[in-house]
Order: structure tokens, then C-alpha cells, then sequence
């Protein structure tokens, strides 16, 4: 026996196979016509989501996605869906999926039942043609393997965060530059502390990886910042450009001091850029793209460079103290478990170039702004 198919089904095949903006409208017309519909439309929702999550995705990833081609209507819906999908989700997802989860701006969208119907298929349409993603979840990094001073972990990284966030919102350089420095130095005794603890407690630490968003504009110039930070922080950067994030691999300590220091170098090198950029037009220059775009090319090569060179002094310091005999052993194995864990996610990776970098101006002044950022990467142990 064949069975009639559900407006759902019915609206499906109009819509979510077709580009087309009339096999859309004959899709939403079918569902608002039908609010039996409803819970069966959400319910296949949350499929596509699970489909997703089986690609290797993840709750920050399709909030990025969504965002990025569709609207905050589309947003609010996704998000709805993934909590609610989580109710039936059965597999072990660890702190990073929780965390994430927690940031979804859940709520119901407040349009009209055909509207609301129309941005229900166009983000149906998305979720299907998802491209499958290294799954994050079979590389679980430390946060699923960590010694039981997790919780002193979490008041160490509030703590961070707090400093960062005055670093960012002060109108005066030096305390900027006190407050980064002294985040930098927490970080990194985080770090080695983290690295010394499971070496001696012989706990199955192993290397993981997260996705952080590089998103437009000037996306290329994001990336090659956000890959000095993570090489700074023994991990490795891998940059997804049509997708708009870069996957880090390395220990769970380290990736969170990426994701910190990242976000903070992004604020503070826009902050820069923007009043570099007004004094540039003051003095007559009109506001252009090409000026932007080399103002962070230059910061995040010169922030590189900085980087490099404060983390091969650290790493001199750290070699004439104490512990050193039981510590860069330990940190030498780190790194080679993220490089072989990095060449196993990614084998085929290659590198790409800065384009449309061609403004002085704007090197100049991005490459002094890195200059007076003052990081201080990896001081050494106390």
C-alpha cells in the first residue's frame, strides 16, 4: 500500500530540491496553510540538524553559517532547533558543545505563518547541502580528558577574560598594555602548569582541535593573524575561506589561549585600524578599502613576528630554570602530537597568499599598531 504524503513531504519536494523563488512560495503556501503541520516540520528540522552534527558540524559552526547567508529570522530558528535537538542527542559532546550550546540566542521568531513558513525551507535548503567537516568530536581534545582541577581551570580563564576585557576597553595604552601582559603571563603558566600536570599524573591527554570564525571583511589578513596567534601557542591553523573559520589543533590549554588572545588582537588591531584610518582622513585621504586591508595585513605579519620572537626568549628563559630537565621534554612531545594529530585531520592542506595588500599607508600604520601592542606570548616560569 502507498501512503498519501504530509503537506510536510509535499512542500519538501516543491521547495527544498528547487532554487527557484516560486517553488519556495508553493512550499511556504502548503505549510502556512496547515498549522497541523507544525510539529512535524519541526521535528524534520531537528533531523537536518542531527544530519549536520553526522557531518562533522557543530552548534557555533551552523550558527556561523546561518549567519553569514541568511538572516537573524533564520538564526533565531536554528537555534531552536539545535536546543531542541539536544534534548534527544545521546552522544557525549564534552564542555566546548555545552559551552556553545549555552551561547544559541534561542527564541521563537514573531512573523506570519507564511513568512515564517518561507524562512523555515530556505534554511531547510542550507542545513541539506552542508558539506561534511573533520569531525571535531572523534578528535576530542583535553577537555574530555582533563585532571580533576578543571574548576580551578574555569576561575583561571574568568579571570583571564576579565583582564583581556579591560585591556580592550580602556581608553589608556599603558594600562592596556599591563592588563594584556599580565593575561599573557596567566595564559601561559596555565599553559605549562596544564602540560606538567598530566605528564606527571600520566593522564590520556591528548591533542584536539576547535573552529574559531574568521569572518569578513579582510578575511585573509584575519586568518594570518589568527595563525601567528595559534603557532605562537604550540597549535597548528588550518583555514576554511569558503566557510569562513580556521580549525586549531592542539591541547585544550592552548586553544583556549588562542581563542583568547585572537579575540583580543581582532579588537585591538579595529580599534587601531579605526583611528588610524580618522587621521587619515583628516589629513585629507578619503577612506578606502585597500587602506584597511594592509593596515591588518601588516599588524597581523608584524604581530607574528613579535610572537615568534618573544616565545623563542621565553622558551631561552624557561631552559635556565628549574624544572627544565622534566619540562621541555614534555613540551617537545606536545608538539609533535599536535603536528602528527594535525596531519592526520588535514593531509592535504596548502598555503595561500595575502591579496590586495598594496596600500603604504596603510602598512606603515598597521605595522606600527602592532609595534605598540606589547604581547608578551610565553614569559617565563616563576
Amino acid at each position: 500500500m502507498s501512503s498519501t504524503p504530509s503537506i510536510v513531504e509535499r512542500a519538501f519536494e516543491a521547495a527544498l530540491y528547487a532554487d527557484s523563488d516560486a517553488a519556495l512560495d508553493t512550499g511556504a503556501s502548503l505549510l502556512a496553510a496547515d498549522p497541523a503541520s507544525d510539529a512535524e516540520l519541526a521535528l524534520r528540522g531537528e533531523e537536518f540538524v542531527a544530519a549536520a552534527w553526522r557531518r562533522g558540524w557543530q552548534p557555533a559552526d551552523v550558527a556561523r553559517i546561518v549567519r553569514r547567508e541568511l538572516d537573524d529570522v533564520h538564526l533565531q530558528l536554528v537555534s531552536e532547533l539545535v536546543r531542541a535537538e539536544a534534548g534527544r542527542d545521546r552522544r557525549p559532546r564534552g564542555p566546548r558543545w555545552a559551552a556553545q550550546l549555552e551561547e544559541l540566542d534561542a527564541h521563537a521568531p514573531r512573523t506570519d505563518r507564511f513568512s515564517l513558513a518561507t524562512a523555515a525551507l530556505e534554511l531547510y535548503r542550507l542545513l541539506l547541502r552542508l558539506p561534511t567537516l573533520e569531525p571535531l568530536d572523534t578528535h576530542l581534545s583535553g577537555a574530555t580528558s582533563r585532571h580533576p582541577a578543571a574548576p580551578q581551570d574555569s576561575r583561571m580563564l574568568t579571570r583571564i577574560r576579565a583582564l583581556l576585557a579591560k585591556a580592550e576597553a580602556t581608553g589608556f595604552p599603558e594600562e592596556a598594555e599591563a592588563l594584556s601582559a599580565k593575561a599573557q603571563e596567566l595564559m601561559a603558566r596555565h599553559s605549562i602548569d596544564e602540560a606538567l600536570l598530566a605528564a606527571r599524573t600520566h593522564a590520556k591527554d591528548a591533542p584536539g582541535a576547535c573552529r574559531i570564525g574568521v569572518e569578513p571583511p579582510y578575511e585573509t589578513a584575519k586568518a594570518v593573524l589568527l595563525d601567528a596567534v595559534a603557532d605562537t601557542n604550540r597549535c597548528r591553523a588550518v583555514w576554511n575561506e569558503s566557510l569562513g573559520f580556521s580549525t586549531v589543533v592542539g591541547f585544550e590549554p592552548d586553544l583556549e589561549a588562542v581563542e583568547l588572545l585572537y579575540t583580543s588582537l581582532l579588537v585591538q588591531a579595529t580599534a587601531a585600524m579605526t583611528k588610524a584610518e580618522a587621521a587619515q582622513r583628516a589629513g585629507g585621504r578619503k577612506r578606502t578599502k585597500s587602506f584597511r586591508q594592509s593596515f591588518l595585513a601588516a599588524y597581523a605579519h608584524r604581530i607574528g613576528d613579535r610572537l615568534a620572537t618573544a616565545a623563542e626568549g621565553a622558551e631561552g628563559e624557561v631552559a635556565s630554570q628549574a624544572p627544565v630537565a622534566e619540562l621541555l621534554p614534555v613540551l617537545a612531545a606536545r608538539d609533535v602530537a599536535v603536528n602528527d594529530h594535525m596531519e592526520r585531520m588535514f593531509p592535504d592542506t596548502v598555503t595561500t597568499r595575502l591579496r590586495g595588500v598594496n596600500d603604504a599607508a596603510g602598512w606603515q600604520e598597521g605595522a606600527a599598531a602592532a609595534d605598540r601592542a606589547q604581547v608578551r606570548a610565553r614569559p617565563p616560569l616563576r
